[in-house]
C-alpha cells in the first residue's frame, strides 16, 4: 500500500483550533440534562482521553520516520490536536471531580489497562490505536447528527464535546493512514485479519470498561443494583441507543477496502467549525 492509493481526501487540511471551556462555569453533578445516566456515560468516557491520547500520540508518533510528506503533516497535526483534546479532558474530569465524583479507581484501571502495553509491540499500539480512533470517529458522527445526544446539557460542556468531535472527524484517517504506510509490506490478507481481531477484542474491552465505570459513577449517585444496570444497558441499546447505533458504522470496519474517509463526513465539521475560527492555529514542524 503506497501513498499514492491513501483515500484521505487530498484537499482535507486538519487545523488545530486551541480553544478553551468551563474554566469559568461551575459544572453541575448531572451537567447532561440532568440526566444521571447521560452524565455517568459522558463522564466515564472522558475519563480515558488524558491517558489514552498521549497513548495515541505516541503509537502514531512511532511510525512517523519515512512517511510521505502529506501523512507527516497530518501527523503532525493530529497530535497537536489530541494534546489540547487532553488539556481538554484533564480540565473536564476536574469539573467532574469537583461536582463531588471520586474517579480515582476509573482512573487507575486506565492506568493499569495502559502499562500492560508497555512491552507490546509498537505495531499492534497502532493497530489498537487505528481502532479506538475508528470509534471516536463515529462516535463524534453520532454527537454531531442526534439532535438528542446534547438534550438540556449545560452549553459550556457541549461546546467542548462538540468541539472534540468535529476533530476527531477531521484527523479519522491519520492512524489509519499511518498504519498502512507501516505495514506497507504486508500482505492485504495479514493486515485485515490483525486489525480485524484486534478491532474485537479492542471492542468487548471498551465497551465493559465503560459499562462497569458508568455503574462506578451512578453508585456515587446513589443508583445501584438491577435498576442501575437495567438503565444503562437501555441508555446504550435502547434510547438514546448509543451503542445500538454505532453497530454499522463500526462494522464498516471489517469490510474488505475499508478506509475511514470511504464515509465522507466533512459537512459535520462545517456545521460547526465557524464557531472555532478565532481559535486556529498553525502546524508547527516540532509536534
Amino acid at each position: 500500500m503506497t501513498a499514492t492509493t491513501l483515500k484521505t481526501p487530498t484537499d482535507l487540511t486538519i487545523t488545530p483550533r486551541d480553544r478553551r471551556f468551563g474554566r469559568n462555569s461551575k459544572q453541575g453533578r448531572w451537567w447532561a440534562g440532568g440526566d444521571p445516566i447521560a452524565t455517568a456515560f459522558y463522564n466515564a468516557l472522558s475519563i480515558t482521553f488524558p491517558k489514552g491520547e498521549a497513548f495515541f500520540i505516541e503509537s502514531v508518533k512511532a511510525f512517523r520516520d519515512g512517511a510521505p510528506e502529506k501523512l507527516e503533516r497530518e501527523i503532525r497535526a493530529f497530535v497537536q490536536q489530541e494534546v489540547m483534546h487532553t488539556r481538554e479532558h484533564v480540565s473536564f474530569n476536574k469539573r467532574v471531580a469537583d461536582a463531588g465524583y471520586d474517579l480515582a479507581e476509573l482512573e487507575q484501571q486506565v492506568g493499569e489497562a495502559l502499562a500492560m502495553t508497555k512491552d507490546r509491540p509498537q505495531i499492534l499500539n497502532l493497530c489498537v490505536t487505528m481502532a479506538l480512533e475508528h470509534y471516536t470517529a463515529i462516535l463524534a458522527s453520532q454527537f454531531l447528527t442526534d439532535r438528542n445526544a446534547f438534550k438540556g446539557a449545560d452549553k459550556e460542556q457541549v461546546d467542548m464535546w462538540k468541539w472534540h468531535a468535529i476533530e476527531e472527524i477531521e484527523h479519522k484517517g491519520v492512524a489509519y493512514d499511518t498504519w498502512l504506510h507501516a505495514t506497507k509490506d504486508w500482505t492485504r490478507y495479514k493486515r485485515w485479519k490483525v486489525k480485524s481481531l484486534m478491532m474485537l477484542v479492542v471492542s468487548k474491552n471498551f465497551w465493559t470498561k465503560r459499562y462497569q465505570g458508568m455503574l462506578n459513577l451512578l453508585a456515587q449517585d446513589g443508583i445501584t443494583g438491577f435498576s442501575a444496570k437495567a438503565r444503562v444497558l437501555w441508555f446504550l441499546l435502547g434510547a438514546p441507543g448509543a451503542l445500538r447505533k454505532l453497530f454499522f458504522p463500526w462494522a464498516t470496519y471489517f469490510l474488505p477496502g475499508f478506509h475511514p474517509w470511504n464515509h465522507d463526513d466533512r459537512y459535520l465539521i462545517a456545521s460547526v467549525d465557524s464557531e472555532y475560527e478565532d481559535a486556529r492555529l498553525p502546524v508547527t514542524a516540532a509536534a
